[in-house]
């Protein structure tokens, strides 16, 4: 498997104030898109990176998806999934954290925390809005966060931990107040979270759902059930749509042949790669890629 598939950035790639061994970041938005350049083309990260915007207007896009950048909203990326972002002429305000899951790990508060949380979890995406109860309770967690920083030491790193876990459970609360509000409720939630776990580790290898329901010891129309209940498709479309996520992942890497993205996910050659990609995608490979060149 190739070791960078597409442009990825480490904390210590930032031109920003960091602590703890590079494992976190955080400070005023403004002039962090200007004193970093070499984010606002498209590109993914090895780290989380939250944005709280006070004020702003533009848009972002994460993994493909284009959302609007309004006041008192934020969102959050993972490690792996690929942004770029465009703001107006005047440049938002905010808070931008950017931390490893090392940095739970070195405080001794395990990093799978993390995968516990509703905010989290792939089912939600894109900018959450805070209601108007809770985002001064949410700027308030921001601020001090960024006030312990300037503290320093191992206990004011301990504290930010602690009120970064607060803030990430208050914007829980927000998702939690959309259609999938009893999403941990359902019957088929476990079932659920290790088919998408399953299908990101397998999904090059493994592209049916048969090979999937083998491993969760159910049958392809239980999964097919279970699929539907959260992605709102089948398995077969939940599987295929992963694989042409990753694809899309790699294309935005442009020093990677067509040929190299072929066999980095197991097809035979680039010619049925091609005929995959157009097939649910309306474009080729070379079309899709040169639609995110920068000019």
């Amino acid at each position: 498997m190739a070791q960078h598939v597409y442009p990825s950035f480490d904390i210590c790639n930032l031109n920003t104030d960091k602590i703890l061994k590079d494992l976190i970041s955080i400070e005023p938005f403004g002039g962090y898109v200007s004193r970093n350049p070499h984010l606002q083309g498209i590109h993914t990260h090895s780290f989380y990176h939250l944005t709280y915007f006070r004020k702003g207007s533009g848009q972002h896009t994460i993994d493909f998806h284009t959302f609007p950048v309004r006041n008192d909203s934020f969102y959050i990326m993972k490690p792996g999934q690929v942004h770029n972002w465009e703001f107006s002429a005047e440049e938002a305000e905010g808070i931008v954290i950017n931390f490893s899951p090392l940095f739970f790990d070195t405080l001794k508060l395990s990093s799978a925390l993390l995968v516990q949380l509703p905010v989290l979890e792939d089912i939600h995406s894109g900018t959450i809005p805070f209601s108007d109860a809770d985002k001064a309770k949410a700027w308030s967690i921001l601020e001090q966060i960024l006030r312990e920083k300037q503290e320093g030491g191992k206990q004011s790193a301990l504290y930010m931990a602690t009120l970064l876990l607060q803030f990430l459970i208050l914007a829980g609360r927000q998702v939690q107040s959309t259609d999938l509000a009893n999403a941990t409720e359902h019957i088929h939630y476990a079932a659920f979270r290790q088919f998408e776990q399953l299908t990101d580790l397998h999904y090059r290898q493994k592209k049916l759902p048969k090979e999937y329901a083998e491993m969760m010891f159910v049958s392809t129309h239980q999964l097919n059930v279970i699929s539907k209940s959260f992605s709102g498709v089948p398995a077969g479309t939940y599987i295929r749509n992963r694989l042409l996520l990753e694809a899309k992942r790699l294309l935005v890497n442009f020093g990677m042949h067509i040929n190299e993205i072929a066999f980095e996910l197991d097809f035979s050659d680039a010619s049925n790669f091609g005929k995959f990609f157009k097939k649910y995608t309306g474009m080729t490979p070379e079309q899709f890629r040169n639609a995110y060149k920068p000019e």
